[in-house]
């Protein structure tokens, strides 16, 4: 006894020796004046090893006692824990050394905040959804399988039967290659073992198209959990796929106001279109542009990099059955861009001067007040207009300025290093553009928008013809993935959301902007300008986003993960036309730059609801955005460019709260409109006689 006693003892007390000293020294580290490039570096001593560390930054595994790429001027915290469990909790800070720095760890929080509110989860909230991603199945694929890969691989022997458990590690089958080299596969996780495919069949052809454009067409295997298993980020934090609130947002605000309009984005889609020919262009209305030119300048602010990254990272994270849901949510938002847009052209306000004071500042404060709701009216306009200039000099200038010049600098490597000059050049060019108004602006993107729409459309048409014989398959896994998607997407629930989200961002269904630049159109009936607006969710959404999302899917890279959005794009036209993604580049730039003179008159028209109308107030604020142009190009601001992004999400609240209570008045005027279209009582301009 006392022999067991003495090796219990000499076997506990160096460990409660140590757990006594257990001990954390730490470093913060800033290596250069770049932002988001910080280190902290934790040292544990005593305890018993190994430790585990959990970080407040998720990208950090648990297994690491350094964490990189962090924020400088943010604190960060780490949980140490032994192996008998005593944990000891730390909090650095990396501290800021440049002014981007600053500003960068300043908005951090300020991002985290708005955020929490745009993308909170009511239905997590209230207990309805889960939003933590599962996994009830480990896929067993061809090992080390790529999306490029140029082989064929056959399933020669199943080495374990049908139903088996298996444990990690364990053989369960043997492939080959087109070589002939046997491949031993070993189980990655513990299990019941189901077998995909039989011995003797392909598993997957890279010749074989069908399998290059299936999700998931080199799993020949899967190993069923006990009980599913909770997904985790590197930090052991779970993996969620929540139901953003701004989603549901813009999409019930798009159902309801297509149920409310009666379908108008099906019915009035022909009528639209004769409205953007010039059909009904009565040139003594009132107003600065044509229909079609109000439209390419909305078009123009809509159309952007969020068309090839944006549908590159929706795509990538919600396969392609995101690409259906996508298109379902940009046929509502046309609905919304109707109502909105007709709302713009009805309370505008018109100057003596002949400039267009319009969009929801007005509509918000001068509709809500004749409905006796003046101080609320007040309210959402002046919190339009701030979250509109914000936007404006953000995610409508800067942050294209930024993307703009890194997509170029890495097809044009001369380029790197010289954003400041890209910068100054794109200022000019904006700058001649912008200081001649809308008139100037309208000009313009009636010009640039059919152009760079046009050599992205027929590119990507290129690419599906040249992959014609997919268009089966290619549908097939669209239609899968949106309504059997697996749960490591985040069931049909999560792919659905990553359609909407995306759509809705794109087109700016219900953010309102767009109504500014329609309300500059010449008419005298408010509902036409509704009409053309129906077309730009359309262009934006059903035919632009949904072009890339099969450019995506028809050259395979919809398998690929880990890629930056608008590399992915670009790869995947590039695997088909070797030259285009220089041309991509190009397009890029035409489509950052036309969002920019759009959102340049945007904030314009914000700026002057809330400081005046003067010419002179006009200068200052376009002098303020070229600046911004410069600074966009060549400063890495991160977190300043995604709080303006947000602003310009946020601006969808006091918008749809106004769209809801006035969309009576816009029933009542579209009937009024389609009445008189039927009666023939509109201006028609005359066809010349043959």
């Amino acid at each position: 006894m006392k022999k067991y006693l003495l090796a219990l003892f000499s076997t506990l007390l160096p460990i409660l020796i140590f757990a006594q000293n257990f001990d954390i020294k730490g470093e913060a580290f800033n290596p250069s004046d770049n932002i988001n490039d910080g280190i902290i570096r934790v040292t544990a001593s005593g305890g018993v090893p190994p430790y585990t560390y959990r970080w407040s930054n998720q990208s950090t595994p648990l297994s690491s006692n350094e964490a990189v790429g962090l924020t400088e001027g943010v604190p960060y915290s780490v949980v140490i824990t032994d192996a008998v469990g005593d944990t000891k909790t730390v909090v650095y800070t990396v501290k800021t050394q440049a002014i981007t720095e600053v500003f960068n760890g300043t908005m951090t929080p300020a991002v985290a905040t708005l955020g929490a509110v745009l993308f909170w989860d009511p239905f997590a909230t209230i207990g309805i959804y889960d939003p933590v991603v599962y996994a009830d199945v480990k896929q067993i694929g061809v090992p080390d399988w790529t999306n490029e890969v140029d082989d064929k691989f056959v399933l020669k022997k199943w080495l374990q039967p049908e139903g088996a458990r298996v444990s990690k590690d364990d053989p369960i089958a043997i492939i080959t290659d087109k070589a002939g080299n046997d491949i031993t596969v070993n189980a990655s996780a513990r299990g019941e073992l189901k077998h995909l495919t039989a011995e003797g069949q392909t598993i997957y052809n890279s010749k074989n198209q069908k399998h290059v454009i299936e999700q998931g067409a080199h799993y020949f295997g899967q190993i069923v959990y006990d009980k599913p298993l909770v997904l985790t980020h590197p930090n052991g934090d779970p993996l969620t796929k929540p139901i953003p609130f701004i989603v549901i947002w813009l999409v019930l605000g798009a159902l309801f106001f297509t149920l409310r309009m009666g379908f108008i984005n099906f019915r009035g889609f022909r009528h639209a279109i004769d409205l953007a020919r010039g059909k009904y262009d009565d040139p003594d209305a009132p107003g600065q542009v044509t229909h079609f030119q109000a439209l390419a300048t909305a078009v123009s602010g809509t159309v952007g990099l969020g068309n090839i990254a944006g549908v590159a990272v929706a795509v990538s994270l919600g396969g392609a059955g995101a690409t259906f849901w996508m298109i379902v949510c940009g046929l509502l938002g046309m609905s919304t861009k109707f109502v909105e847009c007709t709302l713009g052209v009805k309370y505008r306000d018109i100057l003596p001067d002949g400039r267009v004071f319009g969009g929801p500042m007005n509509y918000l404060r001068y509709g809500l007040e004749k409905r006796q709701m003046k101080g609320l009216g007040k309210v959402l306009a002046g919190l339009f207009a701030v979250l509109a200039v914000g936007a404006s000099f953000g995610g409508g200038n800067m942050f294209q300025a930024n993307q703009s010049f890194e997509q170029l600098a890495g097809q044009f490597p001369m380029l790197a290093g010289h954003g400041f000059w890209f910068g100054i050049v794109t200022a000019v060019l904006v700058g001649i553009v912008i200081i001649g108004g809308i008139s100037s602006i309208a000009r313009v993107t009636g010009k640039v928008v059919p152009i760079m729409a046009s050599i992205y459309i027929v590119a990507a048409l290129a690419v599906i013809i040249m992959n014609i014989q997919n268009v089966g398959p290619a549908f097939a896994a669209i239609y899968d993935g949106a309504f059997n998607a697996s749960a490591l997407k985040g069931g049909v629930i999560g792919v659905l959301v990553i359609g909407f989200q995306r759509a809705a961002f794109s087109n700016e269904a219900g953010v309102g902007s767009a109504a500014i630049a329609h309300s500059t159109a010449k008419t005298n009936n408010p509902p036409s300008e509704g009409f053309v607006a129906l077309l730009e969710p359309f262009i934006d959404t059903v035919v632009v986003c949904t072009l890339t999302a099969l450019v995506l899917i028809f050259t395979g890279m919809h398998e690929v993960e880990g890629m930056a959005g608008a590399q992915l794009t670009s790869d995947a036209f590039g695997s088909q036309i070797s030259w285009f993604p220089y041309i991509l580049a190009l397009a890029v730039f035409l489509f950052a730059f036309s969002t920019m003179i759009s959102w340049s008159y945007y904030g314009m028209r914000a700026w002057t609801y809330l400081f005046g109308k003067s010419k002179k107030i006009e200068f200052i604020y376009k002098m303020l955005f070229l600046v911004f142009v410069v600074i966009g190009a060549s400063v890495s601001l991160g977190a300043v460019l995604d709080f303006s992004d947000m602003m310009i999400l946020a601006m969808s609240f006091p918008n749809i709260i106004g769209l809801y209570i006035m969309s009576k008045e816009v029933k009542i005027d579209l009937d009024s409109y389609v009445k008189k279209l039927k009666a023939n009582l509109l201006y028609k301009r005359q066809e010349p006689h043959k």
